[in-house]
């Protein structure tokens, strides 16, 4: 009987013993499928909410977000937690189709044709897919919208006037009857084209795509509303990137330890000096050298160029020699610390030698940050290039060598900051200046008191743009001088007075 017991139960545990790993084998798979169909209603919601922005889905999401900051809130550098933004709800529209934009050239031209498209896209009531940024200019920068500025801020602060989405749905592909219009709207464009002209391509092609995005739109003759967009998505919706954001703020930190600082913008890098023909100060090799590589790109439509005629007529950025003379004119002295916000100056150290004996504290970020910092920016010229702008808006003092796309847009943000110094140079009279000085006829006192009476009247202040008839690129630009967006106002004249602006027919 025993050793009958002890046989059955053999065969018990022979029978049982398969029975565990079974059971477990069928909550794991139980398990798996569960997750599998989570995970995948998960991703339709997600897709259902960008395409089509349902009002429930997006509060659901919105709700997730809010609640997700509460528990983690942001910190800054003081150790005050920063209080998290909060949105308007999305506006409900009916969409007449889907913009895509491709914006060219460097940061601050691609930041100004970001506001201008938004704006359109507003206008016409679009969904806006987000921007795709420049890979193949000079700087061949590999960066997208979302290494340089904060998309989910980008697309949530905007929600009440323009719906974006990351990519056109593929039901507006070609595989299922639809085709993308490709085209270059016309440059300083009004209302009146995009209601007129591309409005109605909607109605052939469900997708337009913008593959030139720079000056698009007019600095003048838009309504209130429109210009004011503008300013919004320019200075509130167009935030940099968290790690952009911090090192920039400690950059800024640094500076504002060490005193008052100047941010001096010395466009004098080696696709400004190809680009524009200006040689002044170069050696005859590197003359050939910049020569040959604006040959080299095709869209710099200007080939053969006389450098000191360009120079005389102010259209050349000042040399670093000429920079350390004027800003020793205008009263700046050895003491005073300044930031170059530049890139890599044409000529390196040698040409920086006479700025940086007139003015020793002269300061880079790759001088104040460590390898470290920056590993994650280089290589990439669009980021650093948002480093210099963050330090050039919060300057003490800004002055531009050059008015360029970067410094037109920090003019533009130092206004809308309260209007912090910026001095801008008028090239075409310190040329004349200089050499008057350089050839003996100007002493340096001479000299120095031309520079300062020059530049009494070119102290940013308040003030409407200036138009000039059927010559858009020669009136001021829009985003050098918002004054739209510069009071609280419906409309600006009891600041400005109606007759402070200059219209030249």
């Amino acid at each position: 009987m025993e050793v009958r017991s002890e046989g059955i139960q053999v065969k018990c545990d022979k029978l049982q013993g398969p029975v565990i790993p079974r059971t477990r084998l069928r909550i794991w798979f139980i398990r798996v499928c569960s997750s599998i169909v989570l995970w995948t209603c998960l991703v339709q919601l997600v897709t259902v909410s960008e395409l089509w922005h349902s009002h429930l889905i997006s509060g659901i999401t919105s709700g997730i977000y809010h609640i997700a900051q509460i528990q983690l809130p942001k910190q800054v550098d003081n150790g005050v937690a920063q209080v998290p933004p909060t949105y308007l709800p999305p506006r409900n529209y009916t969409s007449n189709g889907f913009l895509r934009i491709s914006c060219n050239g460097g940061l601050n031209q691609m930041r100004a044709a970001i506001c201008d498209m938004v704006t359109v896209a507003r206008l016409l009531n679009l969904t806006l897919v987000v921007p795709e940024l420049d890979k193949t200019s000079f700087w061949a920068d590999p960066s997208n919208f979302e290494d340089i500025f904060d998309l989910k801020h980008f697309i949530d602060s905007l929600r009440d006037e323009v719906r974006i989405v990351k990519r056109v749905p593929k039901k507006f592909s070609s595989k299922h009857g639809y085709s993308t219009l490709e085209m270059p709207p016309v440059s300083w464009s009004n209302e009146k084209y995009y209601l007129e002209q591309i409005l109605p391509l909607f109605a052939k092609h469900k997708v337009l795509h913008f593959n030139k995005t720079d000056t698009r739109l007019a600095n003048n003759g838009l309504p209130l509303d429109l210009q004011k967009l503008r300013c919004r998505v320019n200075y509130q919706a167009l935030k940099f990137t968290p790690q952009i954001e911090n090192l920039g703020h400690k950059l800024i930190r640094m500076l504002n330890e060490k005193g008052p600082f100047v941010a001096l913008h010395l466009r004098y890098e080696m696709d400004m000096l190809a680009f524009s023909g200006c040689t002044h100060g170069c050696t005859d090799k590197e003359a050939e050298e910049l020569k040959r590589m604006r040959y080299m790109f095709p869209w710099w439509r200007e080939k053969e160029i006389v450098s000191e005629e360009k120079r005389s007529q102010g259209l050349c950025p000042l040399t670093p020699e000429e920079a350390a003379l004027i800003l020793r004119a205008l009263g700046f002295g050895r003491e005073t610390w300044i930031y170059i916000a530049a890139g890599e100056i044409y000529g390196g150290e040698r040409r920086l030698a006479q700025l940086r004996a007139a003015f020793p504290r002269i300061v880079k970020k790759e001088m104040l940050l460590t390898r470290d910092d920056l590993q994650q920016f280089q290589n990439h010229s669009s980021q650093m290039a948002a480093l210099d702008f963050m330090v050039s808006v919060a300057s003490d003092t800004f002055v531009p060598t050059y008015d360029g796309n970067m410094a037109k847009l920090v003019e533009g943000h130092r206004r809308y900051s309260g209007f912090r110094k910026t001095i801008l140079l008028d090239r075409k009279k310190l040329v004349e200046l200089l050499d008057m000085h350089q050839n003996g006829t100007f002493s340096w006192n001479e000299f120095a008191e031309g520079v300062r009476r020059v530049h009494e009247t070119r102290i940013v202040k308040l003030t409407r743009r200036r138009v000039i008839l059927d010559r858009p690129k020669e009136e001021d630009y829009f985003y050098a001088n918002p004054h739209e967006c510069l009071c609280e106002e419906t409309n600006c004249d009891d600041l400005l007075g109606p007759h402070n602006s200059t219209q030249v027919p």
